[in-house]
């Protein structure tokens, strides 16, 4: 008898015999509920960005899709802008026969230019780690402005409001097996998502994890990315050598910035990149405490737990009832958001932290403990065949040294650019939007003027 086909994106069998202990000790520790059904919580958060919410039951002339789009909804959820201008749709996408689809956030622009013939631009935006497309909430309504162009932002397959398939680790093979398959997963099913949307070609934005997922998609797929723009990516400098047995001791190591070099480097280099500050660097991290037999020891069991594949999200539905304290203390920290802003985004985080664990366990896969890559960017970058930007904020804890690497590789052979956003950390996107739209918004409009040439 011919053995049954493995599925796409297969069953997750990783978790064992602890991961079984700690469902029976939930029995006795209640979850709070969530429902991949109810979306009223996504539609509140997004009506903060400008977009006028109308449920499916309230709009009769919904847009139609095109012929190649299959939507795992019957009903579809529009958004309008205040002004009438801007149609968007909440969509799961099929992307399977398996049942599995991509929650994406579709607006078709109504800005179109005056010459009718031109044509068609695609922005996509990926979410980074422990978030989902409505994180970019503050960015949606002003980059629908550029004209000819649609902006689509999905949520990764098994996080946010897409479908939760299990996902089944090779951490029990070997270290490339192990990524390979990982990034396979998330770069296969987004290519099955172009595909049913019918695009052609696309911008691909992707923030933090998403920006190194785009980074894969685009190195496989350049003849469909027309421009990469990487906003503070994950995933991109080779770790020190001896990071991860700091971590063990309980040390937290300063990140070695890698010196800038006088060909190609960019005007907004801070003097901070300099030989003098890495050795200073090093010499701080030398003068630090002995850390406590207890602070090892926790340091320990999380790089444990990482390796086996343990994510944030588990312990955010572990804590049952303290759920939600858990989030709210975690977006209270946002303090650049309203109060009302922070009430929304906390209530999206997480009723999306509390659906089925799915892909986010792939993180140990892909990642060391300390968010360094098992298969670094900065080399495979080295063949990028598409134009590339990179965004970081200013008060970046991922190292902007790491992008002026890859362009020194690929400068010449490729259109780059770096922007560092003023006033701003690793939530750019969030923390300063109008710095953020304003550059994104001015690279949507140059391949809009390249097009006419």
């Amino acid at each position: 008898m011919a053995s049954k086909p493995e599925p796409m994106f297969p069953v997750w069998g990783s978790g064992g015999s602890s991961q079984g202990a700690f469902s029976l000790f939930s029995r006795f520790w209640p979850r709070a509920a969530a429902t991949k059904d109810d979306h009223q919580i996504e539609l509140a958060l997004l009506a903060d960005s400008g977009l006028k919410v109308v449920p499916p039951s309230a709009s009769s002339d919904k847009p139609q899709l095109e012929p190649s789009l299959t939507s795992h909804e019957s009903a579809t959820t529009l958004a309008t802008s205040a002004s009438a201008d801007v149609v968007a749709e909440l969509l799961d996408v099929d992307i399977d026969s398996e049942g599995n689809y991509i929650h994406t956030l579709a607006i078709r622009n109504n800005q179109q230019a005056s010459n009718t013939t031109k044509a068609r631009h695609s922005l996509v935006m990926t979410h980074g780690y422990f978030t989902g497309l409505g994180f970019f909430f503050r960015n949606y309504r002003e980059l629908s402005q550029v004209p000819d162009w649609d902006i689509y932002s999905i949520d990764w397959l098994g996080m946010g409001r897409s479908s939760r398939p299990k996902y089944l680790s090779k951490r029990g093979e070997s270290e490339d097996a192990r990524v390979a398959h990982a990034e396979s997963f998330f770069v296969e099913s987004l290519e099955e998502w172009r595909q049913r949307m019918g695009i052609e070609r696309m911008t691909l934005c992707g923030h933090s994890f998403g920006g190194y997922m785009s980074a894969l998609y685009a190195l496989k797929y350049p003849e469909r990315v027309e421009k990469l723009v990487l906003v503070s990516p994950i995933g991109i400098p080779e770790a020190p050598p001896d990071f991860e047995d700091r971590l063990r001791q309980g040390h937290g190591p300063a990140r070695r910035r890698i010196p800038p070099s006088d060909k190609n480097t960019p005007e907004y280099e801070s003097a901070e990149t300099t030989d003098a500050a890495v050795k200073a660097a090093d010499a701080a991290a030398k003068t630090l405490n002995e850390p406590s037999r207890t602070r090892k020891l926790m340091f320990g069991m999380a790089m444990n737990l990482w390796e086996r594949n343990f994510a944030p999200q588990w312990v955010v539905r572990t804590a049952g009832p303290l759920s939600r304290r858990l989030i709210d203390w975690y977006i209270g920290r946002f303090q650049w958001l309203s109060e009302t802003q922070r009430t929304a985004l906390s209530a999206y985080a997480h009723q999306i932290s509390m659906l089925p664990g799915s892909s986010e366990s792939a993180l140990g896969d892909i990642l060391r403990p300390g968010a360094f890559a098992r298969r670094p960017l900065v080399d495979r970058l080295g063949s990028v065949a598409v134009p590339t930007v990179f965004m970081y904020g200013a008060n970046d804890w991922v190292d902007f040294t790491g992008g002026e690497q890859v362009i020194r590789r690929i400068a010449g052979r490729v259109p780059t650019g770096l922007f560092r956003i003023s006033q701003a950390g690793h939530n750019l996107h969030l923390e300063n939007p109008a710095e953020f739209n304003n550059v994104l918004a001015g690279e949507m409009r140059a391949i809009s003027s390249q097009s006419t040439l």
